[in-house]
């Protein structure tokens, strides 16, 4: 939640949630909770964090950035 008259704090997590409700979702509505929860689960692990690339990281995938932190 962002802090009171600071509408810039929220900017990261909104950006998120549009792009898992684009990329994840498009236009299929889950039809059970549980179905929900796997399509988000397997659109993190298995696209998000080890290949989608990212700007801000360099154009890397989060996976690969922490990889690199991690070496150095």
């Amino acid at each position: 939640m962002s802090r009171t008259a600071n509408c810039y704090d929220n900017a990261t997590m909104e950006s998120f949630w549009a792009t898992l409700k684009a990329e994840c979702f498009g236009s299929s509505v889950p039809s059970t909770r549980a179905q929900a929860r796997s399509m988000v689960f397997d659109y993190i692990e298995t696209f998000y964090n080890p290949v989608r690339l990212h700007s801000a990281l360099g154009f890397q995938s989060p996976l690969a950035f922490e990889l690199s932190i991690q070496n150095n």
